[in-house]
């Protein structure tokens, strides 16, 4: 009778260990009340105690688990270690770390299952003074000579910040393990210590340690920080001829390498090659795909990736929107939001940063700030896209409304980044004192120094306000060699105000750095032309067909029914172009009717007057207003893109379109949006 009586304890024993493994607190519970039917009177034997102990525990129920823990009369270091286990695993270090004195002041004592929990927990506070307490116990009781705690130790010091601690500990241990390499290897990837992590799989290796998939895919990690493509490429062959290649976690670390260091073909091969694909396989691929400027064949594999039955993950929703952005799609972008939502994602962190990111990007500022207002919670990313969104459409007032949130009612501490979106808001709007403000006080109020972008943003600030002298001074004064950025928002804002001597210096300083960019050689014979020296700007041209520097092809874009219509000037090859011409001819006569008058300061001296007239009605962006008027329905607005910065000439008459057909224009160049409704534009002509 009694071997069927513990027979039948074992049996719900295994229905516990069963509730763990499935992660089912209802099966737990249902146990639980059986066991409580089957022992009478109380207390429960000890195995049993211990599983449901960890049972709670482990599923993040530390209430029922400590009643447990109490009601035992002699708990044993088993129960207390699995109460301590769970709450470390789930994220409840301060519980972690207040049963350890409770465990001392019981008959039973911690062993080395215990210690490295405690040390995780007191790792993830962080707190270094009980992590060096923790260590000090293991010295005295013997259990530091265990590698799996003397591994926990140097990570909790890796992960406290005491590096040094984690180094004398290491070359201390009599043996070394896998698990402690990898504690070394994986915390310097994770510090940006790159050179660390290599040399640590360089003296493993010598060491006749044998490396497992954490060591290989840390490796992997840190060749890809450092854009290090040959030795990635050697661990390579490394991980094929130890027979690691059918690894998941090692395929999606190669995948991750090669993407970062631009070999998206080889990542492709590694991604076919193969034989079990899991969900981050898919998200890896996709995103080398994005990364390198292939949002296309990114958003085919999201595609392909769905048909294999894959369920949207936060990570892979994340990572496809980032295409949608590239695609500047935002109806793209939509349909993946969709996807969010019945996939209950959209609440997440990651996916709405990502989803306030693409909305921003593709111009959608107020579905950007429906995303924005409704997420529960809110990262450095989270801010950083709403404040970008805001300063790309050159909306100073609410990039510095939402600045001043972050700082004052945010525990989120601006970074880099934040400053460089609002000075850029700043710089777009015409913000002058707003934004020299935040440049000249970034350091004492927020410890950050300014970096290259900050001045090459607050160059542009005080050009673009036609202060270019004092721009000037401040790259004179800067504390690091201006980069081809600065100088290029100096020579732009010389543009801008007509400035030609002061233009031909920062020119010089471009050709140094970069004498085949077509784009400031252009500039600068813009300058010239907008002053009436056409000597002097076809002069630059000519040097240009000299060395044969080749001036960028502008064109135009405008998406309708999922194909991409690129139009390029005096583009007739268009199949409705009969339809696009009739328009435009009909639209120039209604803009002549209501005031406007060309702006052909920019076509070609040698033409006639009437020729440069109809040089500009020819431009890229006019063919694709006209195309995306003929197509778009109304009500909707018509979007159109282009990589170069938009014409004056261009800027002026889709202002009076824009007022004459009744409809809402949205232009994106190479530089912001541009909002066009009832004869304005959202920058204000201040662009």
């Amino acid at each position: 009778m009694a071997s069927l009586f513990g027979s039948g304890l074992q049996a719900l024993a295994g229905a516990v260990e069963l509730a763990v493994s499935s992660g089912s607190i209802l099966l737990g519970r249902a146990a639980h009340a059986q066991i409580l039917k089957s022992v009478d009177p109380p207390p429960l034997p000890s195995f049993l105690s211990n599983h449901l102990i960890n049972m709670y525990a482990k599923l993040d129920h530390p209430s029922p688990a400590a009643l447990l823990l109490s009601l035992d009369p002699s708990p044993s270091v088993v129960s207390f270690t699995a109460l301590i286990s769970g709450a470390a695993q789930n994220r409840r270090p301060l519980l972690a770390l207040r049963l350890f004195p409770v465990l001392l002041r019981s008959s039973a004592r911690p062993n080395d299952f215990t210690l490295p929990s405690l040390l995780k927990a007191s790792a993830s506070i962080p707190c270094p003074i009980a992590g060096l307490q923790l260590h000090s116990f293991s010295l005295k009781s013997g259990l530091l000579s265990d590698p799996f705690v003397s591994s926990a130790a140097i990570n909790m010091y890796h992960k406290t910040g005491l590096i040094s601690h984690a180094r004398v500990l290491f070359d201390e241990m009599p043996k070394r393990n896998i698990v402690a390499w990898n504690a070394v290897m994986t915390n310097a990837v994770l510090d940006g210590r790159l050179d660390t992590a290599m040399e640590a799989f360089i003296r493993l290796r010598s060491s006749a340690e044998v490396p497992n998939e954490v060591t290989l895919c840390a490796s992997l990690n840190a060749c890809a920080g450092a854009e290090c493509l040959w030795l990635g490429s050697q661990l390579h062959s490394f991980i094929v001829r130890f027979g690691f290649v059918a690894n998941v976690s090692v395929g999606n670390a190669l995948i991750d390498f090669y993407g970062k260091c631009a070999s998206v073909e080889e990542a492709r091969r590694v991604f076919d090659a193969m034989l079990n694909k899991n969900d981050v396989s898919w998200c890896s691929v996709i995103v080398a795909c994005a990364q390198n400027a292939d949002e296309e064949e990114a958003f085919r594999l999201y595609l392909a990736a769905r048909k294999e039955g894959f369920v949207p993950t936060d990570f892979m929703i994340s990572s496809i929107l980032t295409t949608s952005s590239g695609l500047s799609g935002v109806n793209l972008g939509r349909s993946l939001h969709a996807v969010a939502v019945r996939s209950c994602l959209d609440g997440n962190i990651f996916v709405g940063s990502a989803l306030l990111d693409m909305y921003g990007k593709c111009g959608s500022i107020e579905e950007a700030e429906q995303v924005f207002e409704s997420m529960p919670e809110r990262n450095f990313v989270t801010w950083n896209a709403m404040i970008s969104g805001y300063a790309v459409q050159g909306n100073a007032s609410n990039a510095l409304n939402v600045f001043d949130d972050m700082t004052s009612r945010s525990e989120v501490r601006p970074n880099y980044v934040t400053l460089l979106s609002v000075m850029s808001a700043c710089a777009r709007g015409g913000w002058l004192t707003e934004g020299m403000e935040l440049f000249e006080k970034m350091e004492e109020r927020y410890g950050i120094r300014p970096r290259m972008e900050h001045f090459a943003c607050i160059v542009d600030l005080l050009g673009r306000a036609g202060m270019e002298e004092k721009a000037y001074e401040i790259i004179k004064k800067m504390p690091m060699k201006p980069s081809v950025s600065v100088w290029g928002a100096l020579l732009n804002a010389c543009r801008i105000h007509g400035k030609e001597k002061l233009g031909r210096v920062a020119a010089v300083e471009l050709f140094e750095m970069d004498p085949y960019d077509s784009g400031n050689h252009v500039l600068l014979s813009n300058i010239f032309s907008s002053a009436g020296r056409w000597e002097e700007s076809m002069e630059v041209r000519k040097e240009m067909n000299d060395v044969g520097i080749k001036k960028e092809p502008g064109c135009s874009w405008i998406t309708w029914k999922n194909q991409v219509h690129v139009f390029q000037a005096k583009d007739t090859s268009h199949e409705r172009n009969s339809e696009i011409q009739a328009l435009l001819a009909e639209l120039r006569r209604r803009m002549t009717a209501a005031g406007y008058t060309p702006d052909t300061r920019f076509a070609l001296y040698e033409l006639e007057d009437e020729e440069k007239e109809l040089e500009v009605h020819q431009h890229s962006e006019k063919l694709a207003l006209a195309f995306g008027l003929i197509c778009v329905p109304e009500g909707i607005a018509v979007r159109i893109y282009k990589n170069l910065r938009v014409c004056g000439d261009c800027h002026q008459a889709i202002k009076f379109i824009s007022g004459i057909v009744g409809r809402e224009i949205i232009v994106r160049d190479n530089v912001r949006f541009h909002r066009f409704r009832n004869y304005e534009c959202s920058c204000g002509d201040y662009w």
